[in-house]
């Protein structure tokens, strides 16, 4: 890790995102969904902590995102925000938290604001959540668009497809970043969409788009934490995008193991990680219990 990951750093926010965007500066994302997930996140120089609803699946086992409820997400948030000091914080809008109307979104953006305390929300949808995109971001919290393929909607879209495979869902894909860009968002997340397509996306963009399974042409990379920090199971089905950089399940498993094996050999703890007692003090407490 260089300097900026171990050093304080100065806080991101809007601006910073800008700059690096205009100096085509790949914008770093990582998600977190608690304090400790957070706090090493930010400790590693992230440009962006997002509190995705993917920890659903990852941190609360459920089956899909769709599950997670409102009040669920603020808690994580919550713990992200208390552990982030120099990233900028985003919080994902949960299905049926948004969909019902403009006014209903901007609701709940500001209860992510206010209660969640992270700087910016993100919500799925193209073109038909321009109106909004538009209502959140006039009253002054900044929204991250999520265009391509939308989890919330996999029902809809027959499950988990890579999108803009065809020049007509390509166009559809533009005319989405597009519509949600003239709306306000600040960056866009692209998902599972052929690299030359977000590529060419990208380049027709004035704000930044965030890939995650969409090449290496967009403005930025996200990943979940738990998937590229190796953080499952053997024998768990990973996205063909996602690169592990690490095993850590498999080093917890080996320390949890160690400790088990200890405890029942009696090895651990041993004296270094035990606390002193006098003689004298132990030799009158043996002569009191002998005396009871």
């Amino acid at each position: 890790m260089g300097a900026q990951s171990t050093n304080q750093r100065k806080k991101v926010t809007l601006g910073t995102l800008r700059s690096l965007h205009r100096k085509r500066e790949p914008i770093t994302v990582m998600t977190a969904h608690d304090f400790p997930s957070a706090h090493v996140a930010d400790h590693a120089g992230m440009d962006v902590i997002l509190v995705g609803d993917s920890l659903a699946m990852v941190a609360l086992g459920m089956e899909d995102t769709n599950e997670i409820l409102m009040d669920e997400m603020l808690l994580h948030c919550r713990s992200v925000a208390r552990a982030t000091k120099s990233a900028f914080t985003v919080g994902d809008l949960p299905m049926g938290s948004y969909e019902i109307s403009p006014e209903q979104a901007l609701a709940s953006a500001i209860r992510f604001v206010k209660e969640g305390r992270v700087q910016s929300v993100k919500l799925e949808g193209g073109k038909e959540m321009a109106p909004t995109i538009r209502k959140i971001t006039t009253a002054g919290i900044p929204v991250l668009g999520h265009i391509g393929l939308t989890p919330q909607r996999q029902n809809a879209l027959g499950g988990f497809r890579v999108q803009g495979k065809t020049s007509n869902g390509a166009l559809s894909i533009l005319e989405d970043a597009m519509a949600i860009q003239e709306a306000g968002c600040y960056a866009m997340v692209v998902e599972a969409v052929p690299a030359e397509v977000a590529a060419l996306i990208t380049e027709k963009l004035s704000i930044p788009t965030i890939g995650i399974g969409a090449g290496n042409g967009c403005s930025g990379q996200v990943l979940v934490q738990i998937d590229m920090a190796g953080n499952f199971p053997p024998g768990r089905f990973l996205p063909k995008f996602v690169k592990k950089y690490g095993d850590v399940w498999g080093e917890t498993l080996r320390a949890i193991e160690a400790y088990r094996d200890e405890v029942k050999s009696r090895q651990y703890p041993a004296p270094e990680h035990t606390y002193p007692i006098s003689s004298n003090e132990l030799e009158d407490f043996t002569k009191a219990i002998e005396g009871s």
